[in-house]
């Protein structure tokens, strides 16, 4: 379905990994990409999707382009935020600073102390930021929710996370590497699944950590109506039997009270969706993205308790060396 008007975009961060499922949302949408900035200039995939798109590889120019639309009759309508996580905080300002609505890849940013920045920031230019929190628009999730919602009110489901996802040696280059540019594993790999988990079972009441280290982290986390154990990976080596038995390289399980909540397939065209709710005026704004992003914060800054109280089993895995200091 198209947008009722088409809208113009820019886009900072065109030639990252996730920049193609913008482009795709943005094309489906029925709207125009008319600028794009990134440092790396191998961003041939524009041609595929807007071929008359200005790019730039300097921001100062970047700048420039926008200024210039400010004073003719063209104008920008929303810029995407595509780029490493410890930059989204900035170039979410840049937008704001533009005079136009923003949408940003996850997480928002890394610091709870930074949405009140940025909330401030919405009321001074009327304009606002959406966080691309894609797996709220699941269907199955959609349905788990509402199954929570209609179960008894005062049960609290025990829960257990399990998400692997195989990175090589060049993870560890570059910026998703670097903790302080990241956030670490649990929030590069895993606040789509704590913001999912908070928007199910309520608010947070406890956050421990038993495990943090460079390819996985592990903790418990008891939310209002839910006692979840995770555990997060970026290590093949901690695939299970099974996943390494089909040549799979990402391992993804949640189960509820011993039965497994199947979501594996419905993922291909949700950012395209998050457009769709965005444009539609109902994305999800600074104080749904504000839960999760407390989660995370707390998880890096925790000193790991180690191998007590109710940990998840893969715990027991033994530890890799890193890869630089093979």
């Amino acid at each position: 379905m198209l947008a009722s008007v088409m809208k113009n975009f820019g886009i900072i961060g065109v030639g990252g990994y996730i920049a193609p499922r913008h482009l795709k949302a943005i094309k489906e949408t029925g709207n125009n990409l008319i600028v794009a900035l990134d440092k790396n200039d191998s961003v041939g995939i524009l041609d595929s999707y807007f071929p008359h798109c200005a790019f730039y590889t300097e921001y100062e120019r970047f700048d420039r382009y926008i200024e210039k639309i400010k004073a003719s009759t063209e104008r920008l309508d929303y810029l995407s935020v595509c780029t490493p996580n410890y930059l989204h905080d900035a170039h979410i300002r840049v937008g704001l600073r533009a005079g136009v609505d923003v949408i940003c890849e996850k997480p928002l940013v890394l610091n709870p102390w930074n949405i009140d920045v940025l909330e401030r920031m919405e009321r001074e230019t009327g304009h606002h930021i959406n966080n691309i929190l894609q797996l709220r628009l699941h269907p199955a999730i959609k349905a788990w929710k509402q199954t929570i919602d209609n179960g008894p009110k005062d049960k609290v489901y025990d829960i257990d996370l399990t998400y692997i996802t195989s990175r090589g040696p060049w993870y560890y280059a570059s910026w998703k590497g670097d903790s302080a540019k990241s956030g670490g594993i649990a929030t590069n790999i895993g606040v789509h699944f704590y913001d999912m988990l908070s928007w199910i079972f309520g608010s947070v009441q406890e956050n421990t950590v038993h495990l943090h280290e460079h390819d996985r982290a592990a903790g418990f986390l008891r939310f209002e109506k839910a006692r979840v154990r995770y555990f997060l990976s970026i290590n093949a080596e901690t695939l299970p039997f099974e996943a390494i038995q089909q040549g799979k390289r990402t391992y993804r399980k949640i189960e509820m009270e011993g039965q497994e909540i199947e979501f594996s397939d419905g993922f291909t065209d949700l950012h395209t969706e998050s457009y769709r709710q965005i444009l539609s005026g109902h994305g999800f704004r600074l104080d749904d993205v504000r839960p999760c992003i407390h989660i995370v914060s707390q998880i890096r800054t925790q000193k790991p308790i180690g191998l007590k109280g109710d940990y998840h089993p893969l715990c027991h895995l033994p530890l890799s060396r890193h890869p630089f200091n093979h």
